[in-house]
This record gives C-alpha cells, sequence and structure tokens, in this order.
C-alpha cells in the first residue's frame, strides 16, 4: 500500500476543520436517488444525465498516460489534515489490493497515487494538474477543496475523475462519475417510513443544521421533501459548526413541541452531544440518525446504550461496520481488506466511499480491454447503468448521474445497529427497501 500522507492541521484550521466535517458528512447523507423511478417536482434524470451525452474528444482515445505493460496508476486526491478523509485513501488502497490479488485489471497492477491537498483549494488544483500529466484518472477522491480540481477536469474533459465529488459543478462534468451522486433533494422511503410509524410525531418534527452555505442547501432539499409528504417542521435552526454544547437548542425545541428529531445530516461527533443534551433535559422524542452518524464511536460516545436506544437509523447502504458481514458477502470483504490494506483502521463511510469509487473505475478499465485508453475508460464509464458493488449499496445509475431510491432501516437495540422491517437477502432488493422515488424540489 501506498504511504498515507497524514499532515498535522495548523490551529488556524480547526473552524475549517469543523466546517469541512460537517459539510462532508450533510453531503453523504443526502446523496441518495433514482434511476428507476419517475421523477416528482423538480430536475428530470434526463435533464441531470444530458451532460454524459457530450462526446468524448477524439484525443482522448489515443491517450495512455498512467499506462504501462505492467501497471495503471490513478490519483486520489483527499483531504488528509488531522485523518479527516483518511478513509478515502484506505478504502481505495484497499479495493486496488483486493484486484492486484487477483491479478489486477487486464494483467495490469492497479496502483494509487494518494496525496493531501492539506485543506488548500490552491493545492487541490496543483494536485489534479499533476495528476493530469501523469494519472490515467482521479479516483476516490474526498475534498471539500474539490472545486479547485474540478476547473482543471473541467479544461481537460478526456480525464476520467470517479469520485463522490462534492462540489455539484465539478459532478455534473459529463467526465466525472460516482457511484452516490448527488441530487439536490432527497430520497422519500424512509420519510414514508417514519410517517407511517408516527403520524403524529412528524407534525411536531425538528432538525439542527450546520451554519455553513452548502449544508443549509442541503437541508432545504429534505425539508422539502417532507413538505411534500406532509410533514410540518416547527424547529429547525442552524448552530454554528464551534458548538459542542447543544443544552440550549434541546430546551428550545422541547419548548416548541418536538416529538421527532432528524440529525442524520450530523457527523457522529455532533450528534453524540445532542444525545447527551436530550437525556440531560429528560427529553425523548423520535430520534433519527443517517449515514454521517453511522459509526462505531456512537453509543460509547454517547453514553452508552441506554443513553441512545431506539434510535432509528436510515441509510442507502448496508450495515457496513460488520453487522451485515454474514448475509452480504461483500461487507465482509470489504472489512477484510480494509484491514490487509491498514491493520487497526476502523472504517467509516469515506472509506466505502473510496471502496466504491475503485470498484466502479476498475469495472470501467476491465471493459476498456487490454490496450485502454482515458477515452475507452470514458466510454466504458458511461455504460455503467446499474452498480451495487454486490449490495454494499443499493442499486444506482453511475452513468446518469442517479443514484439509488432504496434504503435501509435499523434502530439502535441493546447498543447494537440492527436492521428493522427490512427486506429479505434472498428477494429481488437485496435487503433494502426500494418502495418510493425520490423528491425532486420544484426549481
Amino acid at each position: 500500500m501506498n504511504p498515507v500522507h497524514r499532515c498535522s492541521a495548523p490551529r488556524r484550521q480547526g473552524s475549517k476543520l469543523a466546517v469541512g466535517l460537517s459539510v462532508m458528512m450533510l453531503a453523504v447523507t443526502l446523496t441518495a436517488c433514482s434511476s428507476t423511478a419517475s421523477p416528482t417536482p423538480g430536475t428530470s434524470s434526463s435533464t441531470r444525465s444530458a451532460s454524459s451525452k457530450l462526446p468524448i474528444p477524439a484525443s482522448a482515445f489515443t491517450d495512455d498516460t498512467g499506462i504501462t505493460s505492467k501497471s495503471v496508476t490513478v490519483a486520489n486526491i483527499s483531504t488528509l489534515t488531522a485523518g479527516l478523509f483518511t478513509g478515502a485513501v484506505v478504502g481505495s488502497e484497499a479495493y486496488a489490493d483486493f484486484v492486484n490479488s487477483q491479478g489486477g485489471v487486464n494483467g495490469r497492477k492497479l496502483i494509487i497515487n494518494s496525496s493531501s491537498d492539506n485543506f488548500q483549494g490552491a493545492m487541490n488544483k496543483q494536485l489534479t494538474t499533476a495528476a493530469v500529466q501523469s494519472d490515467l484518472a482521479t479516483v476516490g477522491g474526498f475534498s471539500l477543496e474539490d472545486s479547485f480540481g474540478g476547473t482543471v477536469l473541467a479544461a481537460n474533459p478526456g480525464v476520467p475523475n470517479v469520485a463522490e465529488s462534492l462540489d455539484a459543478s465539478t459532478n455534473a462534468l459529463p467526465n466525472s462519475f460516482s457511484p452516490n451522486p448527488a441530487a439536490g433533494g432527497y430520497y422519500l422511503g424512509p420519510l414514508v417510513y417514519l410517517k407511517k410509524k408516527y403520524p403524529n410525531a412528524v407534525l411536531h418534527t425538528g432538525a439542527l443544521i450546520a451554519n455553513y452555505g452548502s449544508a443549509e442547501t442541503i437541508w432545504s432539499g429534505e425539508k422539502a421533501a417532507m413538505e411534500h409528504l406532509g410533514y410540518d417542521v416547527v424547529y429547525d435552526p442552524t448552530f454554528p459548526t464551534s458548538q459542542t454544547d447543544f443544552t440550549q437548542n434541546v430546551i428550545a425545541m422541547k419548548n416548541a413541541g418536538v416529538k421527532i428529531l432528524f440529525i442524520e445530516q450530523m457527523p457522529e461527533n455532533y450528534a453524540a452531544g445532542v444525545v447527551k443534551a436530550l437525556n440531560q433535559q429528560d427529553f425523548h422524542p423520535v430520534l433519527v440518525v443517517g449515514a454521517s452518524t453511522y459509526s462505531q464511536a456512537l453509543v460509547p460516545d454517547s453514553g452508552g446504550a441506554a443513553a441512545i436506544d431506539g434510535t432509528y437509523l436510515e441509510q442507502p447502504t448496508a450495515l457496513y461496520l460488520g453487522e451485515d458481514a454474514k448475509t452480504v458477502p461483500a461487507v465482509a470483504t470489504f472489512l477484510r481488506w480494509v484491514q490487509k490494506a491498514s491493520p487497526g483502521f476502523k472504517a467509516d463511510y469515506y472509506t466505502l466511499a473510496g471502496w466504491l469509487s475503485t470498484e466502479v473505475f476498475v469495472q470501467a478499465l476491465q471493459a476498456a480491454g487490454v490496450h485502454p485508453s482515458r477515452g475507452s475508460v470514458l466510454q466504458a464509464l458511461r455504460k455503467i447503468t446499474s452498480f451495487s458493488a454486490g449490495y454494499l449499496i443499493g442499486t444506482g445509475n453511475p452513468s446518469a448521474k442517479t443514484p439509488t431510491n432504496c434504503y435501509v432501516m435499523a434502530q439502535i437495540e441493546n447498543g447494537q445497529f440492527q436492521r428493522v422491517d427490512d427486506s429479505p437477502m434472498n428477494g429481488p432488493t437485496h435487503g433494502f427497501r426500494c418502495d418510493q422515488p425520490y423528491f425532486y424540489p420544484p426549481s
């Protein structure tokens, strides 16, 4: 495995790191949509996929940058400052190790050239420029500064970018592909599920939103989906990303009559602080967390099982921390190779995203044949219209930039995440619930 360059964050970056973590987690939580369901109000899937119909530059089909007779090198550009998105590199490295153990891709070893942008936009742009010159593609990176690299990718449309790009413009590029693309709205399945369970509680809905432009924009999509279903949001203030004590928020939401509280857009450390404040005030609304909060640290950091049991989890992925390892073979494979790549590392969503992005890229590289080029890889990426990574994630469509509308519901019971009301693993949806479309907010 190539070394992961971990950088110490200067003190002046503390608030920026907090902002980055909050917004990244928000992006992770809210990027689920459907490639099969009929759109409700807003942008159609055909509009969102229009960029993929732009012609691939002819020069890309003779461009074999990063390819030798024995190897293919790709760049992973992530923010590794203070270990923030280290998982993205670990996940990409782990999938490369897995593929290389089977002989590589068409006889070539896959090499991940990892680097940190140090949470600097100029550095992200510089590293992306270097990748264009030396690597076949950019794969599996995670950075809140990816808009800077996105300008380089836009100027080089023959260079594949396979990652969960957080910048909307970068995500929309015809040479960008993601296993879980952003869509700007919200998938309705979990919201419908909770409304049926708690029809009165959703008339008194609360949420907490990071005081950051992107976070507020993402929340507006979810809130629009809630209101479309008849939810009444009575409390949804923003909070500064430096906040650690949520006591006053809990008191305010208690006074506002909140009966169901959504903190699925919060990272684990923020969510644990909310749970502590809820218990201190003896206030117990229905609590909902999401992919950003799904962590081995959530229960202990919240004060133990008694403090958080009964909390719901909704996310578009399998329970990849281990709960599904016996029933979803891809989960066991993922965790095994993560430990081979980085012994002792605790997988998180970034790790899964790095793994999934690299798997999408490898699928395209394999299809590109024994004499691949940037152009043939892009051509193959455009043909990946169904992707689930062995049901690690609900089936989506990377080519059309439309993620899955499928989801998993779980609850914390005795301090453990356990599926509830799930579909059978041997059924047509392979353990996912796929009963509702994605909501596109009106333009």
